[in-house]
This record gives C-alpha cells, structure tokens and sequence, in this order.
C-alpha cells in the first residue's frame, strides 16, 4: 500500500532470530512509518464517513422518498451515491485487509517493513456493502408492461447479484487464513444469502407479472373486455347511477378464464370480481366502509387509465355505462371530496405500478408473504449481528476491536534484523458506530417495506376480492373479525399525494430574501413561490363548473369565455381573452387579478363574504401560471414558447418594479399601476393586464372575485385534457399534479380533448 520501496522483501521466522538484537529501528524511521500510516488511515476513515453518508442518502431517497428520485436532482444525488459505493468499499477492503507489508526507506539506507492486520475493520466494510445492497433492492423498481406502447419492462436488479459475488470475494480475501473469525464468515454469507433471496423472489415475481393478463398483458384485455360490455348493454337500455354502476373489472382475470379471439382476448365471467358485485356487497364488513368499495372502483378505474398510456384509447368509451355513471357520481352535491379521494387513489395505484416494485409482487398470492418472511430474515440477522459485535466489543475493548489496525514493524539494516514492535492505529469508533448506525437504517428500511405490503392498497382490493369470492369466509365471525381489522388498517406514510398545488407568480411585489430562494435564482430555476394544501372552495367550485357544462352543452367550453358570456355586463371582458393563445390569455388574467387582490388589500375592504370565490381565483391564477413554468409540456401551446413567454414577462415585470418602494397599503396599487403602464415595457401582456386589472375595480367586490373564480374553474378545464400522456405520467411520478387528477377524471367521463375555442376575442 502506502510505501516508498517497491521491492518485496520477504522475512520469516528463522531469519529473525538470527538478526542481532541490538538493532534498532531510527526515529526517522518510525516517525516516516508512523506518518505514513496515520494518513493512510485518516483517509480509510474519511471514506469510511462517506460510505456512512451514501448509506443514509440510499435509505433516505430509496425507501421514504421514492417519489423524489423522479427530479432530476435527486435522481442525481441517488445515481450518484449507487455509483461511487462500491469502488470506495472496494478500495477500502483492499487497501487495509488481513496481511499489509509496509516499507519505509530511511536516510541511512536502512529498510523499516510492517505487517498489519485490519482486525474487524474489514468485516465492517464488507458488511456495508451487503446492507446497503439488500436496501438497494428494496427501493428498485421492477415493471412488467404491455409491449405495445406502455413502455419498456424493467426487470429485477441483477448487477447487484454480481456486485454481492465481488464483495463476498473482497470479504474472502481481506480476512485471509480462517481461523478465530470464522462467525464473521458466516454473518457475511448469511447477508450474501438474503441478497440471493431478494433477487432470485424478485425474478420470479417479474416472469410471472410479465405473462399475468392482470399486469403485464392487462391493458390488451381491459380493452377486449369493454368491449364485451359494449355488446352486452344496449344502448338505449337504462342508464347507470352511481347506485347501480357498470361491470367494471377489478380482479380475477386469470389464464383460466381468458380466450384468444380475432381482436385480442375474450374474458369468461366465471371468478371476475367487478364493481357491481362490490356494491352489492352489504355484510357487517362493508357496511360501515363506503371507502373500501370506492377504493375498489379507484382499482377498476386505475386499469382503465392503464389502457390509455398502452394506446388502447377507447377503452374508457366502449361501454355506454361507464361515462354515464362516472357523470352521476359527479353530479351530486357534496360529492367532490369522495370523487377526488376515488381519483387520488387511482393515481396513487398509477405511480405503485411504473415506479415501485410493489405490484409484481402480486403476480401470486403467496409472493407478498414470501417478500415479507425474507424481510424478517433480514432483520433478525441484524439483531444477531448486532448481539455479536457487542459481544466481540465487550471481551475484548482493550486488545482486538479498540483499534482498526495493529501493526508489527521491524527494520533491516544490511544483513541484520531487529527485534519487532507493535503499533496500534485508529479507533474502532469509525467502523463501529458507522456499523451499528447502517443496521438501524436498514432495519427501519425494512420494517417501512413489511408495512408497504400490510397497509398497501393493493393488499386491502386482494383481500376484498378473496372475501368476495370465497362464500365461506363471509360466514364465519373471526374471519370477518381479521378482515374488517386488517382493510381498516392505515399508515400516513403510505400516503402518495400530499394534494397540494404549486403557486408561482410574475408579479413579485414583495419578493422573499430567503437562502433557497436564492439557490434557485443561482441555478436559473424557476420561480415557485410556495406549495399550499388544495383549499375546498377550489374543488367545490371547479366540480361546480363541471356541473355546470355537463348540464348545459360542455363541448362550449373554452378559455373562460364561457363563463364571460353568462351576462352583458360581462361581455367587455371578452376582448382579453386571446383567440390563438392560451399562455397570453393565462399571464394577462393572472396579472389583473394579482393586482386586484393588492388593490383590496390597500382599500381595507372585508372579502368575508366573497372569501372562497377570492381563494379560488387567486389559487389557480398562481397554478395556472406556476404550469407555464414548471409543467409548460400539459398546456395546449407549444411547451418551449410557453415557457419562453412566462420568463419574457417575468423579467420585464421584475425590470419596471425595480422603482418600487414599500409604501402604505394604499400607495402600492397606484405605484404598481403606473410602473407597469410604462410604454417603454416590451411585452404588451403586462400593460394587457393592467387594463384589465383597471376594470376590474370598477366592479363591486363580490362581482369581481365571483366572475374570477369561475373564469379561472373555467380555464383549468379548458386546459386539462391533453394527449401527452407521457408528461402526466411524468408528473404522477414525482407525486401527481391537481391538472393530472383532472385529466384523469376527465379520461373517464369521456372527454379527451376540447374543441377550439372559436369564439374568442382576440385582445385589441
């Protein structure tokens, strides 16, 4: 390793007791030797510290923040961390093994050579590895798809098998002869042999998921299978209600019950469980837990939406039934919390399936069981291994584990030898706390992917359609007992979506001085101004809308000129609405409205009145525009130009406010009025939107904030339905967006897309 000479000079023990006693080695010798070593070690435990850290930015990403992993940022910091972990145990492994000879050359050409033993400090860094292995194959995504369109199937992480082989060889070779250590063999081979478990289930779970027609083959057959209901319901038969809903299938699509036909697969109805059966079903179970059957529906409507990211783009439509019952679930009143709880849940179904391992896994009953026994291996070995290392630590703190290196040195000046030293380095603590703080992460990794199976939602539709399908458990009392208990069962960290909305504007007024806010200007990001919890008057009034047009011709429909021309008095407003472009149309509403509400707060007027109609105007207004920045791609204009216009008019409003001084609330509106009339501004939306914000005022305060919280629940359904189903994929993987919840909802209502909005005025 670290050493001047590169000549091996070998020495045994005959040679060394002929050496003459009388040698010794000179200061300068060992004071080189001693320096050599001390940064040599200083630079193990450095790597050792970083080791510590990757471990705790795998765990921390990998198992509690999966859905972070999707930013580019984070998914750096993973790939990063993935990457650099092997390299740097491999070469701590090796750099401080079992048997090191050290030479030091002295100015009087004598030779100083050293053998050290690493002692526990190599089965610490071998142990690392397979820790932070078996965490690495926990947080893997492993998908089996549809080969026509859905994407490409990612299989089980077997590079880490190879990897575990390496590190089992590195362990082998670092600890040299067995003799004493033998149990930190057997520890090392039983962590290799959880690792082969994992991967050898997870294989297994994926060939399986791959051929199933519930997963991998499952969009082609939904679309069959709608087909089916197409046929079979008429037309003009009754309509289904919410009460009454359509067959729509959840589970129990096996090899068994499935025929090839001429376009696609043909489902026998013999072991499906479909919606209307859960429904139906009223025992003691069910009763109480309206929630368990809508999450059942969030299942059937989940492989539904699977059929438009596959391609098959009717299936939603094919059956008469299924829009129908989708628009009376939405039409009643009060409804809108349980509607976007059933859609939350759908997506929360979406981001499992094409970002998790999880719903391989149910490729077969016992598989979950299975998963989760090895998971109970795996922390029962760190329960042992921990018993072990304190053991080892408490016999022997003085001698074999106070130290990570223990060095015998001699030195050699032309034929003679002197007598050997001991020289102990480093301290246990470095391997030893960085152990015993990777084993807990692991254990709580593992324990956090045991309680994914217990409180999954998938685990809770399997065993609803198990109870529904087997007539003998509805008729015993413990076993209704054990399911009643189990489907309550909830787990705040399994929730997905945390329903909240960004906010972004390009009128900062007040702009914050904080540290990240800062950082996003150094790296050129965009504005977000906050994330805000969805209020409840902006899902009342946007399902109010929806209400509104399903009554009354929605295919009208368009960038808030719909609900412009609900009266004359209205009718003015029409000409800022623009008739090409919906981004100018966004920033030129957004713009009046912020300086409305700066305008209200200078006039000390009271909103309580009015106050959902201004929280949801300004909520969306600040959406729709954090959209243009962060999201431009689920707009209906083009997603560069879009973005180009938002940053455009974001600079030029940040240029004319440069003028602006914190006066009294009543000074700011004229101030911000006047800065932004200036006919020196190069982008004509922001005097566009000054003009408007001049109209605005002249309308009572309740006129005002109603007409701008329904033109703004207007255009965030104008833009919803879009065909970039990759974008809200996307935006599903990094925990969903409200406009990703909208087009989903919109998918199973039967709208795909709005016509052109015709009848727009373009601004004058």
């Amino acid at each position: 390793m670290a050493g001047v000479n590169s000549t091996t000079i070998c020495f045994d023990d005959a040679s060394l007791q002929q050496c003459s006693s009388n040698i010794r080695c000179s200061h300068e010798s060992v004071e080189a030797f001693h320096k050599t070593m001390g940064a040599t070690l200083w630079q193990v435990n450095m790597l050792v510290l970083t080791d510590a850290v990757l471990a705790v930015v795998l765990v921390a990403i990998g198992a509690f923040a999966q859905r972070y992993r999707h930013h580019p940022f984070t998914r750096f910091i993973f790939l990063g961390a993935t990457t650099l972990l092997l390299p740097i145990t491999s070469y701590v492994v090796s750099t401080i093994s079992t048997d090191t000879n050290y030479y030091v050359n002295n100015k009087n050409h004598a030779t100083l050579a050293a053998s050290c033993r690493g002692g526990f400090h190599y089965f610490t860094a071998v142990s690392w590895t397979f820790l932070i292995q078996i965490t690495m194959i926990n947080t893997s995504i492993i998908v089996a798809v549809d080969d026509r369109e859905e994407g490409r199937n990612k299989g089980p992480p077997i590079q880490l098998l190879f990897q575990g082989l390496w590190t089992i060889y590195l362990g082998v070779y670092a600890m040299g002869p067995i003799t004493t250590d033998i149990w930190q063999l057997y520890l090392e081979l039983m962590l290799f042999a959880i690792i082969c478990a994992k991967i050898v289930l997870k294989c297994y779970a994926f060939v399986k998921a791959r051929k199933s027609f519930a997963f991998g083959r499952n969009p082609r057959l939904i679309s069959g299978y709608m087909e089916q209901l197409q046929e079979a319901i008429q037309p003009n038969g009754p309509l289904v209600g919410e009460d009454h809903p359509p067959p729509l299938l959840v589970m129990g699509e096996q090899d068994n019950n499935v025929d090839m036909c001429p376009h696609g697969y043909f489902v026998n109805a013999i072991g499906l469980v479909t919606i209307d059966k859960v429904w139906q079903l009223n025992d003691e179970v069910f009763r109480s837990m309206q929630q368990l059957k809508d999450l059942c529906l969030s299942f059937s409507l989940f492989k539904l939406l699977r059929c438009r990211f596959a391609r098959y783009e009717h299936a939603n439509d094919r059956s008469v039934g299924t829009p129908n019952f989708f628009w009376n679930f939405l039409l009643r009143d009060g409804n809108h919390e349980r509607v976007f709880q059933v859609i939350a849940d759908e997506l929360s179904f979406i981001q499992d399936y094409y970002f998790s391992s999880l719903p391989v896994s149910y490729s077969k009953y016992w598989l979950p069981m299975l998963s989760v026994s090895i998971s109970l291996l795996s922390i029962t070995y760190c329960i042992l291994a921990t018993r072990f290392i304190m053991m080892g630590l408490l016999s022997n703190w003085n001698t074999k584990y106070s130290h990570q290196l223990r060095c015998h040195f001699w030195c050699k000046e032309r034929h003679l030898i002197s007598n050997s030293q001991d020289k102990n380095f480093g301290s246990f603590l470095f391997d030893d706390i960085s152990l015993f703080l990777l084993i807990a992460l692991v254990v709580i990794a593992e324990v956090r992917y045991i309680e994914s199976y217990i409180f999954s939602n998938w685990t809770k539709v399997a065993l609803i359609c198990h109870y529904i399908n087997h007539a003998a458990l509805q008729h015993s009392v413990c076993m209704r007992k054990c399911f009643g208990f189990l489907l309550q069962c909830k787990w705040k960290l399994m929730k997905h979506g945390d329903e909240k909305m960004g906010q972004s504007s390009v009128l900062v007024v007040h702009p914050r001085r904080t540290p990240l806010v800062l950082l996003r200007r150094l790296l050129r990001l965009p504005d977000l101004d906050r994330s805000v919890k969805i209020p409840d008057a902006v899902k009342v009034s946007i399902f109010d809308t929806l209400r509104r047009y399903r009554q009354h011709n929605w295919h009208r429909l368009g960038k808030g000129t719909e609900s412009l021309r609900r009266s004359p008095e209205r009718n003015r407003f029409l000409l800022f609405c623009s008739r090409n472009s919906t981004s100018d149309t966004i920033l030129t509403w957004h713009i009046a409205t912020c300086i409305l509400e700066l305008y209200q707060h200078g006039q000390g007027q009271g909103f309580q009145a009015n106050f959902n109609h201004k929280v949801t105007a300004t909520h969306l207004s600040r959406y729709c525009t954090y959209l243009m920045a962060w999201s431009p791609d689920l707009l209906p204009d083009d997603d560069e130009w879009s973005k180009s216009l938002y940053e455009a008019v974001k600079e030029d409003a940040k240029r004319a406010l440069v003028g602006f001084s914190a006066l009294a609330p009543k000074s700011e509106y004229e101030q911000v009025v006047r800065l932004l009339s200036d006919n020196s501004l190069k982008n004509e939306v922001l005097r566009n939107g000054v003009r408007l914000a001049g109209q605005l005022v002249e309308l009572t305060e309740g006129e005002a904030w109603m007409m701008l919280a329904e033109f703004w629940s207007e255009m965030i359904l104008y833009i919803t339905p879009s065909e970039n189903v990759r974008g809200h994929l996307g935006a599903i993987a990094r925990g969903g967006e409200l406009i990703t919840f909208l087009w989903a909802l919109l998918t199973h209502a039967g709208i795909r897309s709005w016509p052109a909005d015709v009848a727009g005025t373009a601004i004058a």
